[in-house]
């Protein structure tokens, strides 16, 4: 199933975006407005593998408004599990986005793989880091209010295993990445994270989120990669700048 999602979203960018649906102009909100927990892993420097704040990052985790309900009825509905969701990131600044896609990340693949031509580093850069977007009909997903990165806690602030960092920008961070291990390689470890990951996946798909085969923690709604995925003909989530009062820049 992810091997076919991986093939179907090679693309996503050009699908259609209807401009004339009623939530084109849905309003970005502040997630927190909603009950959902979490912070923008990178508007502070306790966030491996980078330990620093990026420029441009934003305190804020905005979604548009029905994402943000969306969301709270995953957490009304795991609630009596003593679970609820954890938010690392959603709506993302171009210069975000730009940095780690042009800047941070070729220059970790070049380091970690000298044998990768500059063609191949920008494939496997683009296996996680979405290019900025360059014009309206062309929106990276996290510019659109409609993606976010989330794990799964405990009503005490605990996370659940999920068997890698957040943005292990590897193998490892394949939403699929227990579901293929043999079984000499079986480990308690690998068992609690897949049961963990499949947990997390099926809470949102089943609340009509869109899973990205390549990031355990990527999921979006109304964007083009979940339009493709789902087989819409067209996303209704566009290019979208919050307004300033709901911005805290750093």
């Amino acid at each position: 199933m992810l091997t076919s999602s991986r093939k179907m979203k090679q693309g996503y960018r050009a699908w259609p975006i209807d401009e004339e649906s009623t939530a084109f102009k849905e309003a970005l909100v502040r997630t927190q407005d909603f009950g959902i927990e979490g912070r923008n892993y990178y508007a502070h420097d306790r966030n491996p593998p980078y330990w620093a704040a990026a420029e441009g990052a934003v305190d804020a985790l905005l979604v548009r408004e029905n994402v943000a309900k969306l969301l709270a009825e995953v957490n009304v509905r795991i609630a009596p599990a003593g679970l609820k969701l954890y938010l690392y990131d959603a709506w993302r600044p171009r210069a975000v986005q730009a940095y780690f896609h042009d800047v941070w990340m070729p220059d970790q693949v070049r380091a970690r793989r000298p044998d990768l031509s500059e063609s191949e580093i920008i494939v496997e850069t683009e296996r996680y880091w979405a290019a900025p977007t360059d014009t309206a009909s062309h929106p990276a997903p996290h510019a659109t209010g409609g993606a976010v990165d989330l794990t799964l806690i405990w009503d005490d602030g605990a996370p659940l295993y999920m068997g890698s960092l957040f943005d292990d920008v590897t193998e490892l961070a394949a939403t699929d990445r227990f579901e293929r291990d043999e079984a000499d390689a079986y480990s308690y470890s690998h068992d609690e994270a897949r049961a963990n990951r499949r947990l997390l996946y099926w809470l949102m798909v089943e609340a009509g989120f869109s899973s990205h085969p390549d990031e355990w923690w990527h999921f979006s709604y109304g964007d083009q990669m979940w339009a493709i995925d789902t087989g819409k003909p067209a996303a209704f989530y566009g290019l979208i700048e919050p307004a300033p009062s709901l911005l805290t820049a750093i």
